[in-house]
């Protein structure tokens, strides 16, 4: 990976649970950022952030991870 210096800077990801949410929420991690991702499925969000945090990532806590309803 190319150095983008993001350490010490956070990404709020939207649809990070899965695709290309997902993989980008990687693709930072392994570039130094934070993420805090947000997603409708309460499941996949909460298996993307253990990913995120299998990689040695700062993933937001899971208390703060939550499913948004929409509509």
């Amino acid at each position: 990976p190319m150095d983008l210096s993001l350490a010490n800077k956070t990404a709020v990801i939207t649809g990070g649970a899965s695709g290309i949410g997902r993989e980008t929420a990687r693709y930072l991690v392994c570039e130094g950022a934070r993420v805090l991702l947000a997603d409708r499925d309460a499941a996949l969000l909460a298996e993307a952030g253990a990913e995120i945090r299998a990689l040695g990532g700062d993933c937001a806590d899971a208390g703060f991870m939550r499913a948004v309803e929409i509509g």
